[in-house]
């Protein structure tokens, strides 16, 4: 990558770098809780090649490289040691960013995640792919089923359902298949057990897209890991902002 990543840095105070979901960014995966993290820390989010103000990438992204560029734009930014919040795709970031630069890692809360793409989320991500090559309403059509939890999809009037889809139609980013292309590639598992920083792994109980079952297996992989379970689909940051924030918070006092 020869584009360092377009950085957002809000408020003071301990650092926390943000590792975003595929075909996501800074401002949709984190929007409804930046301003309060940024009340008690210096918040960095960096977006990934095609999304933001980060121009695409003109070759596949390896997961390495895009820790190690989010490190860059935390250190960049003044911090030199740093929490980090992953989601979804960003877990498996965050956990390559915390084992590629255990000095600089003080903690980590993996949302959403997983640690290599079970075959559900495989054969959703193979769709995925195919449907950004065409239709973008019929792409929101799939991905609001497959991700929104069923509280929140039933509780949409048909003009809102429709509403939501349009509106994620129009906000793909355009280096979403290479973002689609790292969800296919992430496994972590080899590195787990050697995660030695304290972490919280948050579980979105009615996640249609990444199952709650794979947050279950990086807390049972990562050594003294907490696990705490969430009603949300994969859109926690909508379906359960006040619940998702309120965990956040609590793991990052405990850190000090």
């Amino acid at each position: 990558m020869t584009e360092h990543f377009a950085t957002t840095v809000l408020g003071s105070g301990p650092g926390l770098l943000l590792a975003h979901g595929g075909g996501g960014g800074v401002a949709a995966n984190y929007g409804p809780i930046l301003d309060d993290l940024a009340r008690t820390h210096t918040v960095v989010g960096a977006d990934y090649p095609g999304t933001g103000a980060t121009p695409r990438s003109g070759k596949p992204l390896v997961l390495d490289e895009v820790a190690d560029e989010l490190v860059h734009a935390a250190t960049d930014a003044g911090l030199e040691r740093f929490a980090m919040l992953g989601y979804s795709l960003g877990t498996g970031v965050a956990v390559r960013a915390a084992t590629r630069h255990p000095g600089r890692v003080t903690g980590l809360v993996l949302t959403s995640g997983f640690a290599y793409p079970d075959n559900r989320l495989r054969l959703a991500a193979s769709v995925w792919a195919g449907l950004l090559k065409g239709d973008r309403t019929l792409l929101a059509r799939f991905l609001l089923l497959m991700a929104a939890g069923e509280r929140r999809l039933e509780s949409l009037a048909p003009a809102e359902l429709d509403a939501a889809v349009d509106a994620l139609a129009a906000t793909v980013p355009e280096g979403t298949p290479e973002h689609v292309a790292l969800v296919e590639s992430v496994d972590t598992r080899a590195e787990l057990a050697a995660i030695a920083v304290p972490t919280l792994v948050v579980a979105t109980t009615v996640d249609g897209l990444v199952r709650p079952s794979l947050s279950r297996e990086l807390a049972d992989g990562i050594p003294g890991a907490k696990l705490v379970e969430i009603e949300a689909g994969h859109d926690i940051a909508t379906e359960a902002r006040d619940e998702w924030l309120a965990a956040i918070r609590s793991f990052l006092d405990g850190l000090g």
